[in-house]
């Protein structure tokens, strides 16, 4: 009898600890796919960052006097370019802040592009249609990319906050909520513009 209590309280510690091994490797895996997913939004602004220069040169030579909005879009390229930490994905105003920085290259991006209505000759330039549209394809995948990691931060957010994930967290992870991108006020918004 008290035979058969050692293995029952063992097959319990047993449970127990498989228990605990899969929720605490569960949990750091979504955490891990949450830190792939903002890379992956990462790698596709860089993207978008490395084809900004190209688009610029190549409207510079048809709109020289357009200098202003050239230059408002390579400050913003500047500004959006810097990384945001992977610890910061917690932090609401620092990923407040990158939001702000994207939607202000988007932004000068847009006002770019309409200038390039007003020359035909840009307009039928190869080398500037091969660039909007591999920029088109870039917002396409960045847009994707960020679907992709408010997903995989959903996946992770609740599984810090539902049970038994939860105690796990909180006993042994202490891992904290991530935030989810987000459009700003201002994004919300069509952009105006005007000559």
């Amino acid at each position: 009898m008290q035979k058969n209590i050692w293995l029952g309280l063992l097959a319990v510690a047993v449970v127990l600890c498989l228990f605990l091994y899969s929720s605490y490797n569960g949990l750091v895996n979504k955490e891990e796919a949450v830190f792939t997913a903002w890379a992956n939004v990462e790698s596709t602004l860089q993207r978008r960052a490395d084809l900004i220069p190209n688009l610029v040169a190549t409207v510079k030579g048809y709109a020289e006097h357009e200098r202003e909005t050239l230059t408002r879009v390579i400050e913003a390229r500047a500004k959006a370019v810097q990384p945001v930490a992977t610890k910061d994905l917690s932090n609401p105003a620092v990923m407040q802040e990158f939001q702000q920085s994207q939607d202000a290259l988007g932004s000068a991006l847009g006002r770019l592009l309409v200038i390039a209505e007003r020359y035909p000759d840009l307009k039928a330039n190869e080398n500037f249609r091969d660039l909007q549209s591999q920029l088109e394809g870039t917002e396409n995948r960045i847009n994707v990319a960020r679907e992709r990691y408010n997903r995989a931060v959903q996946l992770f957010n609740g599984a810090i906050r539902a049970f038994p994930g939860s105690l796990v967290n909180n006993f042994f992870l202490h891992l904290e909520r991530k935030e989810y991108f987000k459009a700003t006020e201002a994004a919300k918004e069509a952009p105006k513009v005007s000559f």
